[in-house]
């Protein structure tokens, strides 16, 4: 369906009509279709379009993962502040919500969940997500990305719409289906690097990378914005109704428009295939690249530095993801409708961001004016130093919600800046191992997940301001430290334990 437009190729023999064979081969000839000649057609690069389902795919993930984190505040009870704190800068004010009120709909008494639970249950689905970025890692690597990645959102869409039935249940039940949501999910960014290798030219890297990893910041955009919208006029089980029905749709487009690796692609152009071949070296995933070199790559400094600086870029993003809805909500009192919105704005301007900062890190080293170490480590630094000055200053600026809401917005923007470095840099590292080595980095900075909203529900047993400001001066601290490592040893240039050693001799004795 994406090959053309109005060509139509027939079976047929030169002389006598339709032939099934001749001495031996089939002969495919174009012709006319509705006025359209086969040498007018022009096809859509299949690249763009991976680069485009991987975007809505990663999109979908996270829009399921997160949107639990909106509808939580309707699920459970009313928060109820100790009032005892004192200090006029503590607790902000509420004030009369006029505009929506009589639209709203009432969640009823909620569940008697405390905020341990809650940190419980947001945080369960990182502790199913870390056990499988290993084995999604290498059954991408031996059988393919389509269907490792596939089938694991699958899952993620099929357990979303469970889980209204499942929380009434319990907060036990709950926690074990986000488990086992987080099993199916954790196979998708190795897989999505193992594909990014078969379809991203090296000049491509940051462009392509940077469209499919930026699905993280619209699922959690439109995971805050239409959630809200939702829980205004239904009841909070419509949201995972909506978003689970959404994965599911994701997954039959996916399984019909994309493939492995182009050379199994039905409807790529030769052109394309040949560009592919000369700027990657090979249309076909090599299934004998040879058994993964473990040692080399656990003994790597560059790898190392990037898992570490990784697990400061999710620490900082999983504290906003899963709690900035909770923060405009308990502490900035924002009425639903208007947490959604406002939890959105920051990651819809790092997904700008990111998508800019792609195309021109490309057109950067296109013209090398810098080296692609040094500037994936500047683009990694900005995207640390940004958001932890931008959530310090939100964090002093009181109670007043609109600066609040700027200075969030434009510090978490900045974190837009990672995604020509840290995300994309497991292809700078190891084209063969990338889905392996983002299995280690992605899974392992998946702990952040794991450790941030347990952490903040225990340093935010009030709800407070001050009480915040400790954690966001935690993410300061975190983002800025392992952001330090990643200058001191990461790197951009391809390691040398990516070929392996059977094929290194192999050249040695062509030489």
């Amino acid at each position: 369906m994406w090959r053309t437009i109005c060509r139509r190729w027939e079976l047929e023999n030169e002389e006598s009509g339709p032939l099934i064979e001749r001495t031996g081969e089939a002969l495919w000839r174009p012709r006319q279709y509705k006025g359209c000649r086969a040498s007018e057609v022009k096809s859509i690069p299949q690249r763009y379009v991976f680069g485009f389902m991987g975007f809505l795919g990663v999109a979908n993930a996270y829009i399921m993962r997160a949107c639990l984190s909106i509808a939580i505040v309707r699920m459970v009870k009313p928060v109820v502040h100790d009032e005892t704190l004192g200090s006029s800068e503590s607790i902000c004010p509420y004030q009369e919500e006029t505009s929506h009120h009589n639209t709203t709909i009432s969640s009823g008494d909620g569940y008697d969940w405390n905020e341990s639970t809650q940190s419980l249950v947001l945080a369960a689905f990182y502790y199913g997500y870390i056990v499988t970025h290993i084995p999604g890692g290498l059954l991408a690597q031996r059988y393919g990305g389509k269907h490792t990645m596939g089938f694991g959102i699958f899952s993620t869409a099929l357990f979303t719409l469970l889980t209204p039935w499942v929380a009434s249940m319990g907060a036990v039940p709950l926690i074990v289906l986000r488990v086992l949501m987080g099993l199916g999910e954790g196979t998708t960014f190795p897989a999505l690097s193992t594909l990014l290798s078969q379809w991203a030219p090296p000049l491509e890297r940051a462009k392509l990378g940077s469209l499919v990893f930026a699905g993280v910041q619209i699922g959690t955009v439109l995971a805050s914005a239409i959630s809200g919208f939702i829980l205004q006029y239904f009841h909070w089980p419509a949201v995972f109704y909506v978003w689970g029905g959404v994965g599911m749709v994701w997954f039959l487009l996916w399984c019909l428009l994309c493939y492995n690796d182009p050379s199994s692609h039905p409807f790529i152009s030769e052109k394309e295939k040949e560009y592919l071949s000369k700027t990657i070296g090979a249309t076909e995933r090599d299934k004998d690249v040879g058994g993964t070199p473990w040692i080399a790559i656990l003994k790597s400094p560059a790898v190392w530095s990037l898992t570490i600086a990784e697990m400061g870029h999710d620490w900082g993003l999983y504290t906003m993801v899963t709690d900035l809805p909770k923060y405009m909500n308990d502490v900035m009192h924002f009425n639903i409708s208007q947490n959604g919105v406002l939890s959105a704005l920051p990651y819809l301007v790092m997904w700008l961001v990111s998508i800019l900062l792609g195309y021109m890190a490309d057109k950067i080293q296109q013209r090398k004016i810098i080296g692609i170490t040094n500037l994936r480590k500047i683009l990694a630094t900005i995207g640390a130093i940004g958001p932890a000055v931008g959530v310090i200053l939100a964090s002093y600026a009181g109670c007043d919600k609109t600066l609040v809401a700027v200075l969030f917005t434009i510090g978490m923007g900045f974190m837009g800046f990672c995604y020509a470095s840290l995300r994309v840099n497991s292809l700078d590292l190891s084209p063969n191992f990338s889905g392996t080595i983002m299995a280690i980095v992605n899974g392992l900075g998946s702990i952040s997940g794991m450790v941030a909203p347990v952490l903040l529900g225990a340093l935010t047993p009030n709800k407070s301001l001050l009480e915040w400001r400790v954690v966001f001066w935690i993410m300061f601290g975190i983002l800025n430290g392992t952001n330090v490592l990643f200058i001191m040893f990461g790197s951009g240039e391809v390691q040398p334990w990516n070929e392996p050693k059977e094929k290194e001799d192999t050249k040695l004795d062509e030489m």
